[in-house]
């Protein structure tokens, strides 16, 4: 399993400790520091969408340019969007193999993970 984020935030802190309390092994991969590919990005898409993907409650959307916003509409500038500011994607997603989650919830981790 590959939980992606970035290492700092509230929401992983809480993530990461669930993960630990529940004896379950991980890999993280902080995209912050180490970026995220389209080709990543694009196999997120295959099973969620653009709007579930980008997280419109964050400073760095709350940030974005009307110009940039308006992007959003269009795929391929919406992941280079998010490559350039990484911080836009959801956060933790996790990729259990078979499944990609968004979000933590941990009814709901209980459930999938």
């Amino acid at each position: 399993m590959i939980i992606y984020g970035i290492k700092n935030c509230g929401t992983m802190k809480k993530a990461f400790l669930w993960l630990e309390e529940n004896g379950v092994a991980y890999t993280f991969h902080d995209y912050k520091t180490k970026g995220v590919t389209k080709e990543k990005i694009m196999h997120w898409l295959s099973q969620k969408s653009l709007t579930d993907l980008i997280n419109t409650s964050g400073t760095t959307f709350k940030k974005l340019s009307e110009q940039e916003k308006t992007l959003l509409g269009d795929t391929n500038k919406a992941i280079e969007l998010m490559i350039e500011k990484t911080s836009m994607i959801k956060r933790p997603l996790v990729e259990t193999g078979n499944e990609v989650l968004l979000g933590f919830n941990p009814d709901f981790w209980d459930k999938h993970i």
